[in-house]
């Protein structure tokens, strides 16, 4: 004979009968018991959280003799779902910053680079730039023509390149560049904390949808603290399981963590407030503003201009794009680089023509790890340093090349080098899109010296 739960409602006295097995069917079960007695609960547990507090040296009744048994096991799982969902900054009115990360050591000297420049013209002359073609920038670059769809922004002022980003601490390898890259300094300085986590706990506390990874795992730069999801697509916040059984399990879970005080409260609101507006949007679907389409990377900002312009009040999202290790077949003119860059532009002009005026409280910063060796290798370039920023915003920019050009006459070990450091480029683009003071700056980066770059007008 199966077991009766003493709370089940009367009409369903057997345990089983509530969900699909028994872990579905426990929590449902404790669901209904929270409900029918939520008061006495509620009045139960703040008078143990009271005795907590007032225990000295442990000693006493703490909160964790509340939750016991099997169903509160369950009901720990199942809301494991919602605990990376815990807000961590507000619906401030100072916008969103996307990184899109270059994975692989992309040349930023082939999409902006000194027009007939007397060095690159000697060590690289298969992959400079066209004077015939080339969009002028400023201080004699040209911008590679791939950039075109980008080019009212640019003609706007929203666009800009920063060149020769580097760091000291980089070194030629892709994993170690890359965790300095996204960590803000090495692992040991950095405590393993991501700087855009650091970044998000200078926002203050706020939504679900405070940071986003598009993709199925987070970026090193998001790691270390709580709260950021990885999404493939909206769709795909969700809570698993048989579709019927969904939408009582978040009732559950939610009468379950509803008025009770407890520090899960928050993460659990949070997450269902998440899961309610991406079932919203999944539902309604998404069509892009009139002309506009994406295709490749611009997928990944379709799904970030569904959730912006949906009132998800993203603050931080990550993109990353992979295949800028260049060793062959590179090209700049019309060749492989040049056409990845323009699947890039593309998605970034789509993005923006899709937000309209919503573009204006958005900042699209691109970066790699580090850049190319100066000199061509053949069909492709070997790995370097002085790698190249790209800045587009909704605000307006210092101009179309920022910080320090120092030019190519002196070279270091053959790569370009740091004329602009990587973490101060990091931390002026945040600081102008968020309003942080330098000593916030200085906290996102932990050993650094902060330095700051005129990035906005």
């Amino acid at each position: 004979m199966r077991a009766q739960h003493p709370s089940l409602h009367p009409e369903c006295p057997d345990l089983l009968k509530l969900g699909p097995n028994r872990f579905e069917a426990a929590l449902r079960a404790e669901a209904v018991a929270v409900q029918e007695e939520q008061k006495a609960t509620r009045d139960e547990y703040l008078e143990l959280a009271r005795q907590e507090d007032e225990q000295d040296e442990g000693k006493g009744v703490t909160r964790r003799r509340f939750f016991v048994g099997a169903a509160a096991t369950t009901t720990a799982l199942a809301t494991s779902q919602f605990l990376t969902t815990q807000a961590s900054f507000g619906a401030t009115p100072t916008g969103t910053l996307i990184h899109v990360f270059l994975y692989g050591g992309a040349d930023g000297l082939s999409l902006f680079a000194p027009m007939n420049d007397a060095v690159l013209n000697r060590v690289r002359p298969s992959f400079t730039l066209p004077e015939n073609g080339s969009i002028a920038l400023e201080r004699g670059f040209g911008l590679n023509q791939s950039f075109t769809p980008l080019k009212k922004y640019l003609d706007a002022g929203q666009l800009a390149f920063i060149p020769a980003v580097s760091d000291r601490r980089l070194d030629r390898s892709h994993f170690a560049a890359t965790d300095i890259c996204q960590l803000g300094g090495l692992p040991a300085e950095t405590g393993g904390m991501g700087w855009l986590t650091n970044l998000a706990d200078k926002l203050g506390p706020g939504t679900a949808f405070r940071a986003i990874g598009i993709g199925s795992t987070l970026p090193r730069s998001l790691v270390g603290g709580g709260g950021a999801l990885a999404l493939n697509n909206v769709a795909s916040l969700n809570v698993n399981g048989d579709g019927k059984y969904k939408q009582p399990t978040v009732e559950a879970i939610q009468k379950l963590f509803t008025g009770t005080n407890h520090p899960i409260e928050a993460p659990v609101k949070a997450g269902i407030d998440a899961l309610t507006l991406a079932s919203t949007l999944a539902q309604k679907g998404y069509t892009p503003a009139e002309g506009v389409k994406y295709a490749g990377v611009g997928n990944a900002f379709k799904e970030l201009a569904q959730l912006i312009k949906g009132g998800a009040n993203v603050r931080i999202a990550t993109i990353g794009m992979g295949g800028w290790d260049t060793h062959e077949n590179q090209g700049t003119r019309g060749g492989y680089v040049a056409q990845h860059f323009g699947e890039l532009a593309s998605g970034m002009a789509a993005f923006f023509d899709d937000l309209g005026d919503l573009a204006g409280n958005v900042t699209v910063m691109v970066s790699t790890e580090f850049g190319r060796r100066v000199a061509e290798n053949g069909g492709g370039t070997d790995h370097g340093k002085g790698g190249g920023v790209i800045v587009l915003s909704g605000k307006k920019l210092a101009g179309k090349l920022i910080g320090t050009w120092n030019g190519t006459a002196t070279l270091v070990n053959g790569d370009l080098p740091e004329m602009n450091n990587m973490f101060s480029v990091f931390g002026s683009v945040a600081q102008g899109r968020f309003g942080l003071t330098d000593a916030e700056v200085g906290q996102i980066f932990p050993r650094q010296t902060y330095t700051p770059v005129k990035i906005y007008a």
